[in-house]
């Protein structure tokens, strides 16, 4: 068994969501699931078959965003995985619960705009995901500026209701 990492290749503000799933009518479910909840979303969506033809499926309503599905998950090359890139303006906070719903879904490893590098484990059967490095680590505790900034902040772009 090897590990490896794989970066995943995105614009530096794009969010997108990667996760494992289990079965060929992901793609679909998920579709289904996105434009469902929010109307006119933008994104993108490749799954990694793990049986049969072993094809990567994908969908989408912006077909870049379904190239750059497509690509990250070619590279990343586990089975089961899926990946779902999202326009600007459209963010994971608005479409998680809804992707955790899909029946299919089994986890999801990480939700986020942040450089992200997928840690795999390659066998001769193939290769899998362990798990992910999001962003970068903590370089301290905030205090009490910090914590006055993240209030105004969550309030300023209307997650959180002025007190």
């Amino acid at each position: 068994m090897h590990l490896i990492t794989v970066t995943i290749e995105k614009p530096e503000n794009l969010n997108f969501i990667l996760g494992q799933s289990h079965f060929i009518k992901t793609v679909e479910d998920i579709h289904e699931a996105l434009v469902g909840s929010v109307p006119g979303i933008k994104f993108g969506l490749a799954f990694s078959e793990a049986s049969g033809k072993c094809l990567i499926r994908h969908s989408g309503t912006d077909e870049h965003l379904e190239n750059l599905a497509i690509s990250n998950l070619k590279n990343i090359g586990a089975g089961h995985s899926f990946i779902i890139f999202l326009g600007e303006g459209f963010f994971p906070i608005n479409v998680l619960n809804t992707i955790k719903a899909v029946p299919e879904v089994c986890r999801i490893f990480c939700a986020t705009a942040n450089p992200t590098q997928v840690i795999l484990a390659e066998t001769g059967q193939g290769r899998g995901i362990i798990g992910v490095v999001d962003g970068s680590s903590p370089l301290g505790v905030e205090g009490a500026e910090d914590i006055t900034w993240r209030k105004d902040f969550l309030r300023k772009i209307g997650y959180k209701i002025a007190a």
